[in-house]
């Protein structure tokens, strides 16, 4: 047990995510500037290139940070029906003395929309609700994040059509004449994602086990176990009761699971996958130049069809679906107002951090850093065997990940360079591919520049701090896991 001066101590010598990711954004300012005096490839950042970071990060991820808000506005519906807190109750009940089981079906879930799509913000608002889940199924907190976090991010890992991965990456690498095996990809990706969820789920049902046989053995501060209390705690101990849903809860949990299905269906490329699927969704009549002659019956509400969503597509379906559970839920005007208003407004600091974490991309794009290094790294790699090439081109794609943690972006400015040189020194472009899906999937498992992680932790009133003492030791053991896998697929493709 510890004492409270331990507690205080630890609680000083762990700041905030904000002052993390400031401290972050200072330190790449720095480095340009003492790098920027040895190259012209680097300038060097200004004092208004650090203030404004943050800002152009904010314009830079807006359409993320407004999906994040509407989200928290849907939630705060969900819960102002009573819905949520019962199904967890009811979900809880019945898994009486199985309630390990949430964490592989969930995470293997997770996994499929990481694989599939690249799920990854769109995790955030799962970290308060499994928070809240987890606790009351006797764990902590600290479970509910790492099964959101692990399951997608092993996904996305492995990620084997992904979009915004894989896609961009094929993409980059078809401008540089240079076609790849989608077969190949999908193989090698399904295995990364089998093998890193698998190991992912081990470890956190073994900790699991551990947290519900021994309270103390959470890796959670008491300052972080008081405010997970006072976030969750209410929803944890109301599934602790025998309850029983309404009729009205009932469909509000149907349309809640219905919206997230659509939400899932509308991000994955259903055109790249299955032509005939794609067509029925997407019935619409286009001109030569692509214009809408008769729009598709499935983008009547959102402007496109369900499987060319982004963010903005989400978050309108996401706002109309608001409405309708608080007008299902028999909320009335004012209630479902102020409401949705209250729900945005809780997700304020998550908002925050997003922007600021992708301020640190927005001043290593604007400065050169990030293609500097990029260059660089590429340069080291010429004329190694096989062996070498794909460990080392795993440690270089590990390192750029910190700088560019954005996947598409890292696949666009990334590809177009190291593609042809894994082709030019006769190794497979496929492995290639993914030996940068699986290491910059690796850290976005941890990396404090990720917005999904930072605002998903402090969703779950989770410090990053811990999260890192939490998931060092396995996040080695899938960086080895994937260094080997695709180190002997480059050495046998």
């Amino acid at each position: 047990m510890r004492t409270m001066t331990e507690t205080a101590k630890k609680k000083r010598g762990m700041p905030s995510s904000f002052t993390i990711l400031l401290a972050l954004l200072a330190i790449v300012a720095v480095i340009t500037v003492i790098v920027s005096g040895t190259t012209d490839a680097v300038t060097a950042a200004t004092f208004s290139d650090f203030f404004t970071a943050p800002v152009k990060g904010f314009a830079d991820a807006l359409p993320v940070c407004l999906f994040v808000m509407i989200l928290g506005g849907f939630l705060g519906m969900m819960t102002e029906t009573g819905a949520l807190d019962n199904g967890i109750a009811v979900l809880v009940q019945k898994l009486k003395g199985r309630e390990i089981w949430i964490i592989p079906v969930l995470m293997c879930l997770f996994a499929l929309g990481g694989t599939s799509y690249g799920m990854c913000e769109e995790t955030v608002p799962f970290y308060a609700l499994l928070a809240a889940t987890m606790m009351a199924a006797g764990f902590d907190p600290l479970v509910g994040a790492a099964t959101v976090l692990l399951g997608a991010g092993c996904g996305c890992l492995g990620s084997t059509v992904n979009p915004f991965a894989v896609g961009a990456a094929v993409d980059a690498l078809s401008s540089k004449g240079i076609e790849v095996d989608q077969t190949i990809i999908i193989g090698l990706g399904f295995l990364l994602t089998v093998v890193t969820t698998l190991i992912s789920i081990i470890f956190v049902m073994r900790y699991a086990k551990k947290v519900k046989a021994d309270k103390g053995s959470t890796f959670l501060s008491l300052q972080e176990q008081k405010d997970a209390e006072a976030a969750h705690g209410a929803a944890a101990a109301e599934a602790a009761k025998e309850v029983k849903l309404t009729g009205r809860q009932k469909a509000v949990l149907g349309i809640f699971a219905f919206t997230f299905v659509v939400m899932i269906v509308g991000f994955i490329p259903l055109g790249d996958l299955n032509a005939n699927v794609a067509g029925f969704f997407d019935n619409g009549v286009y001109d030569a130049d692509g214009n809408t002659i008769t729009q598709a019956w499935s983008a009547v509400i959102t402007g496109l069809p369900i499987g060319q969503w982004y963010f903005d597509e989400a978050s309108t379906w996401f706002f109309i679906m608001a409405i309708v559970i608080g007008i299902v839920g028999g909320l009335s005007e004012k209630q479902i107002v102020n409401t949705f208003i209250t729900g945005a407004a809780d997700m304020m600091s998550v908002v925050l951090i997003i922007a600021l974490a992708r301020g640190i991309s927005v001043l290593m794009a604007a400065t050169g850093l990030d293609m500097y290094v990029l260059d660089a790294a590429a340069a080291m790699l010429k004329g190694v065997p096989s062996f070498i090439f794909a460990p080392v081109a795993f440690l270089v794609y590990f390192g750029l990940s910190f700088l560019i943690p954005s996947t598409s972006g890292m696949a666009t400015v990334s590809m177009p360079i190291m593609g042809p040189l894994a082709a030019g020194l006769g190794f497979s472009p496929e492995v290639m591919v993914m030996i940068f899906s699986s290491a910059i999937g690796v850290v976005n498992l941890f990396t404090p520049t990720s917005g999904a992680i930072m605002g998903g932790l402090s969703l779950a009133k989770i410090e990053w701090t811990t999260w890192l003492k939490f998931a060092m030791p396995l996040i080695v053991i899938l960086t080895l896991a994937s260094m080997v896998i695709t180190t002997v697929a480059c050495m046998v493709i």
